[in-house]
């Protein structure tokens, strides 16, 4: 696609005010598009989406599912652009096939996420929530809780929100189990890392973080059986992508007490509203630590993404490429 329109549709929310004067003094214009009423962004159909791209050669976006039917509806969209790292609402095979580019904000919200699981795996370790419920009910007897130090703590998958957990968890001397197709002898040499499988991972862990993308083969790679194969004293936390996790199963299992708790920043019933009743099982428990999908939600993340993702588009549009480990699919 050749000239692009210079205008940049964004609609996600928390936009701030210095990516949009990035993208006005790269000659680009910015519209902050609002859904229509009762709806977000995850909610859009394909004319919604015709309705606020309009005249748009760059899409900042989060949560829109877009098909190959929304490619085809903007003809003049020249790169999506999301403010995130997940990109599996994204049809790649139609973007290739389009002629479009697709990037994501990587680098943007590691930090964030990273610290969002140190938190939570703290918070559920010395029962934070169930101290305060116990509290605000009138009852202060003190709840004996276990530490983060010197625990063995277990990391599934190993990109940068791996990375920038192995660092932190350096800091409490944890010994740190990966299981990931590859590691780099320098992470290994620097975070003291152990290259473990995924049972020996399951066996031995006291806290389990997943940081796996959510594919087929991924998909409920945690379930019924790997709880019972994991301590009745370990931690799972969640903040990758619902459907890592059969949530279903991790219900049962902190029901039964075959682990000690979960922190749960993503769901399945984000893509299957069947499972809401599920979630609000889970986030009602004194031992689930929950968040609305919230890790890169913090104002130096968002500001970062904001930025990363408005550099995307521009470049684009002035017939560039973004930066690598941005850059999901170029089908120019």
């Amino acid at each position: 696609m050749s000239n692009p329109p210079r205008k940049v549709v964004v609609t996600q929310k928390f936009f701030d005010d210095a990516a949009i004067a990035f993208l006005q003094d790269r000659n680009i214009e910015v519209a902050i598009a609002k859904p229509p009423e009762g709806k977000g962004e995850g909610d859009l159909d394909v004319d919604d989406i015709r309705t606020l791209l309009a005249g748009a050669g760059g899409w900042i976006v989060g949560h829109a599912r877009i098909t190959r039917e929304v490619f085809q509806a903007l003809p003049d969209l020249a790169v999506i652009s999301r403010r995130g790292v997940g990109y599996e609402k994204v049809d790649i095979q139609a973007a290739r096939d389009l002629g479009r580019v697709v990037a994501i904000a990587a680098g943007g919200n590691d930090a964030s996420v990273a610290d969002q699981v140190i938190g939570m795996m703290i918070s559920i370790g010395r029962r934070f929530q169930e101290a305060q419920r116990a509290m605000n009910a009138g009852n202060w007897t003190i709840l004996v809780g276990t530490e983060l130090y010197r625990k063995k703590a277990g990391i599934v998958g190993f990109g940068r929100i791996g990375r920038s957990l192995a660092q932190r968890l350096s800091g409490f001397e944890a010994e740190i189990l990966v299981c990931a197709p590859r590691l780099a002898q320098e992470d290994i040499e620097r975070f003291g890392l152990r290259h473990v499988g995924f049972e020996t991972l399951l066996e031995e862990a006291d806290y389990i973080s997943v940081h796996a993308p959510l594919t087929p083969d991924t998909r409920h790679m945690f379930n019924a059986e790997t709880f019972r194969r994991m301590k009745t004293s370990a931690v799972l936390i969640n903040t990758a992508r619902g459907g890592l996790v059969d949530d279903q199963a991790l219900l049962a299992a902190l029901e039964n007490g075959e682990i000690l708790g979960a922190g749960l920043d993503v769901y399945e019933s984000e893509s299957d509203p069947s499972k809401q009743h599920v979630t609000d099982a889970l986030i009602a428990r004194h031992d689930v630590v929950a968040a609305p999908h919230a890790g890169a939600s913090t104002q130096e993340a968002l500001a970062r993404t904001n930025m990363i993702a408005a550099l995307c588009a521009a470049e684009v549009i002035d017939g560039r490429t973004p930066p690598a480990a941005c850059l999901v699919v170029d089908g120019r």
